[in-house]
Formats: structure tokens, C-alpha cells, sequence
């Protein structure tokens, strides 16, 4: 069956056979508006994406499976940065005419698999015919106690910098499939399934250990450039002490000057956030039974010194926050 067979509504009644309403969901797919409860005095998350292919994805790279999930899940890991706790995701879909049936329903399937995952419900959205490219658009909500809620704005000259799991691996898949290269398994799952570190986020928040925190999405410079704006800091980062997975070190091995990808390549996903010093030793219990690595990477230094990252030889050099802008003219 073709999509212009099944028409738009009976898309839409495919999808709300597969999602199941979750803890607050009064009204779902199926009205003008989602009605919805929030946990009582919890504050309202809200953040959307917008996903555009030939920008951002390609589907000869990717299947509609892994895209579905992909794009729930940067959605989620937006909640993740601030501490809250995800809840409802929307879905809005921009389809080429040609485009089968059988890739859309693969795409909602992924998207589902995350909601299902991080414990969310996909509350409603919109789909309508695109003359060009697929777009995919994602709203998602979450909530918060006030006195938890994480900004980017809270580093101060002295706080620890830190980031959960490793690094660089989205960025060194994505510099092979430019290049026609088959990127490593790993390294390619890491691309196109990225974990949104909700649990870790929420469990940060709840206990007040983050000044500021930010998931990586653009970079590490890029994004640790948004919490020293918003702080009116500057920071070093300690090269050597960046997490990086068994697959990424084997491909830098051969390739050493792909470290720069590393710090300004995008997509990880993971969290950085900033810790005061008194509190260091409050994190270490807190992360010691985690599986997750969280990993101390560089201090927040006054403003005047800017960004600068210290080698694996100890020579320090100034950098820009690069990583990757829609708008620069050059992307990465």
C-alpha cells in the first residue's frame, strides 16, 4: 500500500494505534490539542528540533528506523541538560510524495522505541506532504522542581568541568560517510542511535551538584562556548583527559590529526556540566556505582583567559568555541 492510498488520516490512525498514552496523558492523538498533567508545582520544560534532510540527515546513510529513534532522542537529552524528567514528545512530519509507506511506519517505529525507552508518550503532531526534502520537527516537554532546574549560566572561575561517557565518536563516523569511508560499527551506532543522558541529568539536578550544564550537540568547544557566554567565564581543557571509546582511539591511531574532530565535532550527545570544588567529592559518590563514566576534563578560569585546551605535551593555546552553525557559511 502506498501513503496516497492509506491518505493522511489513516497514517495518522496507524500512528495512534501504536502509541499508548503514558502517566499524564488526558488527551492524546486524535483532538486539535494533547491534554496533559504535570507532576503538581513542577515547572514546564519545553524544546523543539527541526530535522531536514540533506542537512541534517541522509536517508543513503541511515535507516528510517535509526532516524525515528535519533530524532526523539535529541529531543530528550535537550530535558536531560537542564535536570528534568521527559515526558511527552510531538511529531510533526514533512513527507515526500514518494516516499514509502513502509520507510514512514519504520520511522515511527524508532521514534516509538525511544518514547518507550526514556518513558515517554508521543502526544500528537501533525504530517503533511513536503515538495522537497523529508523534514521531521519534534517538540518535547518535560518537567522540573523549581529549586533543581539546571542552567547554562552557573559556572565561576574555579568549578570542574566534567562530561558523561566518551567523545567523539558521531563526529569521526560522520567524517568517513563524507568521504564514502564505511565508518566502524561503534562508531556508526554512536551516530545514528545517540543516548540521551536523561537518567544521569535528573540524578545531577536532584541532588544540586551542577553550577551549569548543557548536552553536546554542536561540539564540545562549541557547546562548553554557550556555558562560558552565559557565565562570563573562560576554561582550560585538559586534551589528555577527554573519554574517548576503544573504536574512536583505534581510528585516531591511524589518523592522530582527527583529534580535532574530537573537540569540535558534533552530535555526542552526552552531558558537560560544571561542578564547585566543595562539591567534587559529593559527585565522586554519587557516580561511583553509575555505569556510566563521568570524566573531569578541565576548570572554569576567569574570563580574560578564554577557552584554551592544554595538550597531551602541556602547551596550552588559545581556541574559538568552534563547532558546528547552520548559518556560518561553512557549517563545521
Amino acid at each position: 500500500m502506498k501513503l496516497a492510498e492509506l491518505g493522511e488520516f489513516g497514517f495518522i490512525a496507524r500512528i495512534r494505534q501504536q502509541a499508548t498514552d503514558g502517566a499524564g496523558v488526558v488527551q492524546g492523538i486524535g483532538d486539535d490539542c494533547a491534554a496533559l498533567e504535570l507532576p503538581a508545582g513542577e515547572l514546564l520544560l519545553t524544546t523543539s528540533d527541526l530535522l531536514i534532510e540533506g542537512v541534517h540527515f541522509r536517508r543513503d546513510w541511515t535507516g528510517m528506523d535509526d532516524l525515528g529513534y535519533k530524532s526523539a532522542a535529541v529531543n530528550v537529552s535537550d530535558i536531560a541538560a537542564m535536570g528534568g524528567t521527559p515526558r511527552f514528545l510531538y511529531l510533526a512530519l514533512g513527507i515526500p510524495a514518494e516516499l514509502p509507506l513502509a520507510e514512514l511506519e519504520a520511522l515511527v517505529g524508532g521514534f516509538l522505541a525511544a518514547c518507550s525507552e526514556y518513558g515517554t508518550t508521543l502526544a500528537g503532531g501533525d504530517t503533511c506532504r513536503s515538495p522537497g526534502p523529508l523534514f521531521i520537527s519534534v517538540t518535547a516537554e518535560g518537567s522540573i522542581p523549581p529549586g533543581e532546574l539546571v542552567r547554562r549560566s552557573g559556572a565561576r572561575p574555579g568549578d570542574a568541568i566534567y562530561v558523561t561517557g566518551s567523545l567523539g565518536d558521531s563526529a569521526l563516523a560522520l567524517y568517513d560517510l563524507e568521504r564514502g569511508r564505511t565508518p566502524d560499527a561503534a562508531l556508526l551506532a554512536r551516530h545514528h542511535r545517540p543516548t540521551a543522558r536523561s537518567t544521569a541529568g535528573r540524578r545531577l539536578a536532584a541532588a544540586g551538584l551542577a553550577t551549569a550544564m548543557i548536552d553536546i550537540s554542536d561540539g564540545l568547544l562549541a557547546d562548553l562556548g554557550h556555558i562560558l557566554e552565559s557565565g562570563a567565564a573562560g576554561a582550560v581543557v585538559d586534551a589528555a583527559a577527554l573519554p574517548l571509546s576503544p573504536a574512536a582511539l583505534a581510528r585516531l591511531q591511524g589518523a592522530p590529526e582527527l583529534f580535532e574532530r574530537v573537540l569540535s565535532g558534533g552530535e555526542d550527545y552526552e552531558l558537560l556540566f560544571t561542578v564547585a570544588p566543595a562539591d567534587e567529592a559529593r559527585l565522586a559518590a554519587l557516580v561511583s556505582a553509575w555505569p556510566l563514566p563521568v570524566t573531569r576534563i578541565g576548570q572554569v578560569t576567569p574570563p580574560a583567559e578564554g577557552l584554551r585546551v592544554r595538550d597531551r605535551e602541556g602547551r596550552t593555546r588559545a581556541l574559538e568555541p568552534g563547532g558546528f552553525n547552520h548559518f556560518s557559511g561553512g557549517g563545521r
